[in-house]
């Protein structure tokens, strides 16, 4: 959390990152939504999911459903 402001999300970044500057990062909102926003740039605002919306999105990224073959 940012001290000066402490509603502010703690942004993540996946385990798996190689610091490559090609990542997501994800943060729980105090809605009880989602956000997700470029690591590059973290300024330009993040986009927001409903928490059940992005949880199937994941179980499904997990699941290799959007694997390319």
């Amino acid at each position: 959390m940012d001290a000066s402001n402490p509603a502010s999300p703690r942004w993540r970044k996946s385990r798996y990152s190689n610091n490559g500057g090609e990542c997501v990062e994800v943060a729980d909102l105090d809605t009880g939504a989602v956000g997700v926003r470029d690591s590059k740039s973290p300024n330009l605002g993040h986009l927001t999911f409903q928490a059940n919306t992005w949880a199937t999105f994941t179980a499904n990224v997990k699941a290799g459903q959007y694997n390319r073959r």
